[in-house]
């Protein structure tokens, strides 16, 4: 096997997290220093997002990315920097008024949702393509990204020369996405990510990613994670199928049961899964060759 795979590390995410974790990034510095952990430990990408530095929690402040990313750069991480896209859908129905928002929905037009991309500018950034039920930290929400908004924001990433990293998490969404590759939408070859473990979602097993994968274009670069326990099975189902990976503290927060991890070990186990395979992980600059990307910022 002569392949080179992608490795990301997803290093925080925007979800509650087990408090008791002694290393979860939360400050943009040490969502900084997550990254260039993760890249020294061999990952080809970052996967970034931020939180309030005072309380943990998620948030999609534009500034604290600007921050953020500026820590990035300052720390000097090579690895290919991926920024989520992925706030500004949250709905949760008014249980008097299906029909109306809750106060606790957080749901943004497309121009702010890009707005912390436009202030960055950074290589690669998530798109959701996907409007599902969805379950956090036992609270049920709609996620929402309606084609309209979804159209708006690709057409912002092509002016913008930033890299959608498409996230699809039924077979639905790859059929949308075919279509956004026909309206010329998406730039060759269009990155997919395949989610897999989200409740309500798609599962985790062999015969799931096989089918996911038929059904993307023939040219594309793509990837599947697992999440928690499921992260590093996902790993060598994903390279045993052609596909890239991706592993860190965003899915999953343990090595073993009850044994908390860093994302460097996260990304060390996974680079021992692939190479073990035969495969070797892809430098940032043979990924961004595989992507057809160039360096940005």
């Amino acid at each position: 096997m002569n392949q080179k795979v992608i490795l990301t590390c997803a290093v925080t995410g925007e979800s509650a997290f087990n408090r008791k974790h002694p290393n979860f990034p939360i400050t943009p510095q040490q969502i900084a220093d997550a990254a260039l952990e993760a890249e020294q430990a061999g990952a080809s990408a970052v996967h970034l997002h931020v939180r309030n530095p005072e309380t943990g929690e998620e948030t999609r402040d534009p500034e604290l990315f600007l921050d953020m990313a500026n820590r990035v750069r300052e720390n000097g991480v090579k690895s290919i920097i991926n920024i989520t896209c992925g706030g500004g859908g949250y709905f949760v129905p008014d249980k008097n008024n299906e029909g109306m928002a809750a106060p606790e929905s957080d749901i943004a037009p497309a121009e702010e949702r890009v707005k912390h991309i436009e202030m960055t500018m950074l290589e690669v950034c998530s798109l959701d393509l996907t409007t599902q039920n969805q379950v956090e930290s036992g609270n049920d929400f709609v996620y929402l990204n309606t084609p309209y908004t979804l159209r708006k924001m690709a057409k912002r990433f092509q002016e913008l020369g930033v890299k959608p990293e498409i996230e699809i998490f039924s077979p639905g969404d790859i059929l949308l996405a075919k279509k956004m590759i026909e309206e010329g939408l998406f730039d060759a070859p269009p990155l997919f990510q395949i989610v897999t473990g989200v409740q309500w979602g798609l599962p985790t097993d062999p015969e799931t990613l096989l089918y996911m994968r038929n059904l993307l274009p023939k040219d594309a670069v793509w990837a599947a994670f697992g999440i928690g326990r499921m992260q590093m099975p996902m790993v060598a189902q994903s390279v045993l199928m052609g596909g890239n990976v991706r592993v860190g503290l965003e899915d999953n927060l343990y090595l073993s049961r009850g044994v908390f991890a860093t994302n460097g070990q996260l990304v060390e186990r996974a680079k021992t899964i692939i190479e073990s395979l035969g495969a070797s992980v892809a430098t940032p600059d043979e990924a961004r060759e595989i992507l057809g990307i160039q360096k940005n910022g």
